[in-house]
């Protein structure tokens, strides 16, 4: 998808913008952000952990034109393609990428604001991501991560079944572990909400569940795809409403925030 998007400038703007639309986690971290953004400094330095295509970077530098943001990510590829695309957009002078192993990565003292999207159901060594992550903060700084719940995250509902997403080390974290591992890890004020309750999970279904499920049969179905998405990409939005604007007592998914604290 990232190199079906590369050329235009416009058509890399396309794909960030149907990401908007049709990823509900972008829709949850989007309000978390506008949330946390009165708490930051007008200058802030911010670090996206595992910046993937440049998703989130590209909109947290369109909310703040002054804010300096560091992307890293252990694939080499979209590092060099994200460095391709910001360069071209103009702002390479305030967004950067480099190739980074999270669990290495540790640069103390740097960071307003670290955001890490469904990054961590990736990576077996999560304790020392949190202490990498802590350690990088400035006294004060904010952790947000958007990742699977123990609760039909990965699409794991019994313990039968296997991850929807093969690269998955981790189902999802509960509640209390990510808390207890964040807490150990030296942070404060730990607040984890659950995303992606029923209305989401349904909408996640139709978006990405059933179409990735397609592809995967043949290609053949991405013709089928943009009439695919005419019939469901309007209910979907709805359900997406409905998930972000309402407090779940379980969901699929977990949004954390976490702040650095020293006295």
């Amino acid at each position: 998808m990232g190199r079906f998007f590369s050329g235009p400038l416009f058509m890399r703007k396309l794909l960030y913008s149907l990401l908007d639309l049709l990823l509900l986690r972008t829709w949850h971290v989007k309000k978390a952000l506008r949330q946390i953004s009165s708490e930051l400094p007008a200058d802030s330095s911010i670090l996206d952990a595992g910046s993937g295509m440049g998703q989130y970077s590209w909109r947290m530098s369109r909310m703040n034109s002054v804010w300096k943001i560091t992307g890293i990510d252990i694939n080499s590829e979209q590092i060099e393609d994200c460095r391709n695309f910001f360069r071209r957009a103009g702002l390479f002078e305030r967004v950067s990428f480099r190739i980074a192993d999270l669990t290495e990565f540790n640069e103390p003292g740097s960071y307003d604001l670290i955001l890490s999207v469904d990054v961590m159901e990736h990576i077996l060594e999560d304790y020392k991501v949190f202490g990498n992550f802590y350690s990088s903060l400035k006294n004060h700084g904010i952790l947000l991560i958007s990742t699977p719940s123990d609760k039909g995250g990965s699409d794991v509902h019994d313990e039968e079944d296997e991850s929807f997403i093969g690269e998955h080390v981790r189902n999802g974290y509960s509640r209390d572990e990510i808390t207890a591992k964040l807490s150990r890890s030296g942070f404060q004020d730990v607040n984890v909400l659950y995303i992606y309750g029923k209305p989401g999970s349904i909408s996640w279904r139709f978006t990405m569940k059933y179409p990735v499920k397609m592809l995967n049969i043949s290609k053949l179905f991405f013709i089928i795809l943009p009439f695919y998405y005419l019939i469901f990409f309007p209910v979907s939005i709805i359900l997406n409403i409905f998930d972000v604007r309402f407090t779940h007592k379980t969901g699929t998914g977990l949004l954390v925030t976490a702040r650095k604290i020293q006295t």
